[in-house]
């Protein structure tokens, strides 16, 4: 029986990641660009129900929905390798664009496409036997994949109140910025995520640049070299669903044990081993040097450096023929090591999860999920951009001139605010300090 995610992809980025996110789960399950099976494991076909229905004439197909307000991208992955994979009435697709205007996603031209996208997903949702919930591919920067983006995960949280919603959210880098707006677009965005989402797994196209350039040694990384770093963190986290381990994870044991308080639901992702093909060869592959380059600053997929913060709690899960055994030494050694990073009033911060079947490509890996109270610089950082557009109401009126209120501006400020306060507040406590909270 197995536990369905459909998966929604939403504007250029969302699609764009999804697109190689399928790509690596589907050779991971031995399904060729055609859906068709071409595998030679048990346990590739085992539980491919998870994020895959087969149809009447044998093939595969995603469970996963794609949205964007204009057609461009979604012609692109129709022509592509893999187009044939996806299934054509899934794909919906609006004309005239949002514009990198998070009120067009939102309230205007996304508003009369939502009913469309929420019809095809509940007809996903309905074929599934039971369904674990739903992930979002989306960038927080743009128009469709924030403004659209956030619409779709309130209409879904509001259908199905007790599944789980992961996102995966692209935040604007700190020192290339692609669209003006920008800081408005997240704000809102992030004040829709912290009220409608269980799960959101941050991500920045500056880190991921990093990574390829300093890490896997490519001169010129393009997006889909980013995309393919995201798209192998993603099939780690829902791995242990789709495959047999010693010991399992799913989306909701995640979360439990990720989430302390509520509205501190924003990881950090990273993923080892990254190198060099070059340097392959030369290095150890062994639970040890795995453990210790999955918790590397440098590797983390998000630019704030986790070192200016503290671990509330975080979560690895080991793919590939390692002992369970090395895997509770490296992790208790972690903690040993790095008490300093790990705050104090949550005795055995880290929960790790083990599958047999490591990543495509790899001989064995890990990824890392993490919640970290460094994310308030990252919103600190949002803020502050916002502050300054705000303050002499630049560009509002693209806003306010598509039915927004002023005053939604200012309730997101200040609920990101708070969350930043928050995040304060738990950095700072002690075991002996008792915190009064809302519970």
């Amino acid at each position: 029986m197995p536990r369905e995610v459909v998966s929604f992809h939403a504007g250029q980025c969302g699609n764009q990641v999804g697109k190689e996110f399928w790509r690596i789960v589907a050779g991971e399950h031995g399904i060729s660009e055609d859906g068709t099976y071409t595998g030679d494991k048990d346990d590739q076909l085992e539980r491919v129900g998870v994020f895959f229905s087969e149809s009447a004439a044998g093939k595969y197909v995603p469970r996963c929905i794609q949205l964007d307000l204009e057609v461009g991208v979604l012609d692109s992955i129709k022509k592509s390798k893999y187009g044939k994979l996806f299934k054509p009435g899934n794909m919906v697709a609006g004309q005239s664009g949002a514009g990198n205007n998070w009120a067009k996603g939102h309230y205007t031209e996304g508003a009369e496409l939502i009913d469309q996208v929420m019809d095809v997903g509940r007809r996903e949702a309905e074929s599934c036997d039971v369904l674990q919930g739903f992930q979002v591919t989306q960038s927080l920067g743009g128009g469709t994949g924030s403004g659209m983006g956030t619409l779709l995960i309130s209409k879904l949280r509001e259908e199905y109140p007790d599944r789980m919603m992961l996102t995966y959210s692209v935040y604007p880098s700190p020192k290339v910025s692609d669209t003006v707006v920008e800081p408005y677009n997240t704000l809102l965005s992030i004040h829709q995520l912290i009220e409608n989402a269980d799960e959101v797994v941050v991500l920045d196209n500056e880190a991921l640049y990093d990574i390829c350039f300093r890490l896997l040694k490519m001169p010129t990384p393009t997006f889909g070299d980013l995309n393919n770093l995201v798209a192998n963190a993603m099939s780690g986290i829902t791995s242990c669903v789709r495959f047999a381990g010693q010991l399992n994870s799913d989306l909701r044991k995640l979360a439990v044990n990720l989430i302390p308080f509520p509205r501190l639901h924003f990881f950090n992702i990273s993923f080892a081993p990254l190198e060099a093909s070059t340097y392959a060869e030369f290095t150890g592959k062994g639970v040890k040097e795995i453990t210790e380059s999955v918790f590397d600053p440098k590797q983390m997929f998000m630019a704030p450096d986790v070192r200016e913060g503290k671990y509330l709690t975080a979560a690895v899960t080991f793919r590939g023929p390692f002992s369970s055994k090395d895997v509770d030494e490296q992790m208790l050694n972690m903690q040993m090591k790095n008490t300093a990073y790990f705050v104090e009033w949550i005795p055995n911060n880290i929960k790790s999860s083990m599958c047999n079947v490591p990543n495509l490509g790899f001989g064995g890996n890990a990824v890392f999920v993490g919640n970290t109270t460094a994310m308030k610089a990252l919103n600190t950082r949002i803020l502050e951009q916002f502050a300054k557009l705000y303050g002499v109401k630049a560009y509002l009126h693209w806003y306010t001139g598509e039915g927004m209120d002023e005053m939604e501006f200012q309730e997101a400020e200040s609920n990101v605010t708070d969350l930043v306060a928050e995040y304060t507040q738990y950095e700072e406590a002690t075991i002996d300090q008792e915190v009064e909270g809302d519970y």
